[in-house]
């Protein structure tokens, strides 16, 4: 398959963050393998003036989510804090890029980048229709952003070779490519974006 972009497609990159990546907090096995083919998108959206989103986690100290209070995960992606930075490597683009802090609240969880923030707005305005999402982690943040896309009406692009898991339970990011391509989202690899 081969897919053409158009004026109405964008790029969103979730949570590529250091405490995500191997040593991190809350490391993906091998997240890091995402930021090559994900700064190869980027290049492609960005040499055709195409938006960039990249979500982030953006918790407070005392988040939800958090093991402390009453969460399931150690404490990650604190607000200012060297752990929620981008990764060194990702090449974020001078223009067009935007910046989706999610879990911003200390009660409300966010694992979708539609979730308490004004991503679909920030897409609606520029007309989109189509975007395609990569990042970490497959079984939760992209899954549920994915859906979240769905649900909103966009049609939606799986980056197949720009997502790594968690893997709390075996084969839960299997399980979650496959609850995503069932719900409507097309798996696509960096060959068949045609630049």
């Amino acid at each position: 398959m081969r897919v053409k972009l158009t004026p109405k497609d964008a790029l969103i990159v979730v949570d590529v963050q250091r405490d995500f990546m191997p040593g991190g907090a809350l490391p993906v096995p091998n997240g890091d393998a995402v930021v090559e083919p994900l700064n190869a998108y980027i290049e492609i959206f960005e040499k055709k003036g195409l938006p960039v989103f990249f979500t982030r986690d953006w918790h407070p100290e005392n988040h939800i989510s958090f093991k402390g209070y009453g969460g399931i995960w150690p404490p990650h992606c604190v607000q200012g804090t060297q752990g929620a930075e981008f990764h060194p490597d990702l090449k974020m683009p001078a223009d067009n890029k935007f910046i989706i802090s999610k879990g911003t609240s200390p009660d409300f969880d966010a694992y979708s980048g539609f979730q308490g923030t004004n991503l679909d707005n920030l897409l609606k305005e520029r007309g989109i229709k189509r975007v395609f999402v990569g990042g970490v982690a497959t079984d939760y943040c992209v899954k549920n952003t994915v859906l979240g896309a769905i649900n909103l009406g966009y049609t939606v692009f799986l980056l197949t070779d720009a997502v790594k898991g968690v893997d709390v339970q075996p084969g839960d990011s299997d399980r979650a490519i496959d609850e995503m391509l069932s719900s409507g989202a097309i798996g696509i690899e960096l060959k068949e974006v045609m630049d």
